[in-house]
């Protein structure tokens, strides 16, 4: 029985990540396949409040705000995925590097990497978007190139573990290079914490495209990105029009709290010890 128990739950589990990462993709899908009609105006059909036919309302042109948002959170979710890619990657490479190329190269990405850390992370992602020009380019370098150390010190301290594995060492001893033994040995082992490392960064870089795209550094305002929505409409709140920024504000944080809650479940999934809870 409890075998079972335990089997259900982490049955449970899987069609949580199942479901999950089928709504968000199924946002994303929606989002691209409207993008156009996020950006039309009807001047006839200005400051409606939510109602069936717009269930978010419209804004002060006439665009469908339900519409705008669900662009906005297809273009989030795409960011997210990519700079989350990126920095994962970066991650994987420098804190395997910093344990396996000796106490120089530990010492300068160790210092590198609490360089990064010790910037608050909007304003790290603020300057690099300004050095790209802003815009798409800007924001994915930005959140990319600063969201890799906390990984990278987790990926690094896993990685300073391994080398004293006994099967690792008996590896050494029969001749494997460093190269295979990363290969061979280091990376199937790396691949749970990685993977869920990944998936925990999404919400950090969409929450920070979407704030970096709020303060006016981030995406141009002709993209219907979240930020851009909840910037413009800061302007129109003090005359009553709260569903301009409530609505949008309302599914970005459940997008955000979804990526969270994916990583957690991610985690509890390919960790070998939740089989004995």
């Amino acid at each position: 029985m409890k075998t079972a128990g335990r089997m259900n739950r982490r049955q449970s589990t899987l069609i949580f990540l199942v479901c999950a990462a089928g709504v968000l993709a199924v946002v994303m899908i929606m989002g691209i396949a409207l993008e156009d009609a996020a950006l039309e105006t009807d001047f006839s059909r200005t400051n409606l409040a939510p109602c069936p036919e717009y269930l978010f309302g419209t804004d002060w042109m006439g665009r469908d705000m339900f519409v705008r948002t669900l662009a906005g959170l297809s273009l989030s979710i795409r960011i997210g995925i990519l700079t989350a890619a990126v920095s994962a990657v970066m991650a994987l490479l420098l804190g395997t590097a910093a344990a396996m190329l000796g106490s120089r190269a530990d010492a300068v990405i160790s210092w590198v990497i609490d360089l990064v850390m010790g910037i608050p992370h909007i304003l790290l992602v603020m300057l690099i978007s300004i050095a790209c020009g802003r815009g798409f380019a800007g924001v994915v370098a930005g959140v990319s190139l600063s969201h890799w150390p906390s990984l990278a010190r987790v990926i690094r301290g896993e990685v300073l573990q391994l080398k004293q594995a006994p099967y690792i060492l008996a590896a050494e001893k029969l001749g494997a290079s460093r190269i295979a033994n990363v290969r061979r040995h280091m990376i199937p082992h790396l691949l749970p914490q990685f993977l869920t490392g990944t998936i925990l960064l999404f919400p950090h870089a969409i929450l920070h495209e979407a704030s970096v795209t709020f303060l006016g550094f981030g995406l141009s305002s002709e993209q219907p990105a979240i930020g851009v929505i909840l910037s413009e409409s800061m302007q129109y709140l003090t005359t009553g029009r709260w569903w301009l920024a409530l609505f949008p504000g309302l599914c970005l944080v459940a997008v955000v709290i979804l990526f969270a809650l994916l990583g957690e479940r991610a985690r509890m999934l390919l960790d070998p010890s939740s089989v004995h809870e």
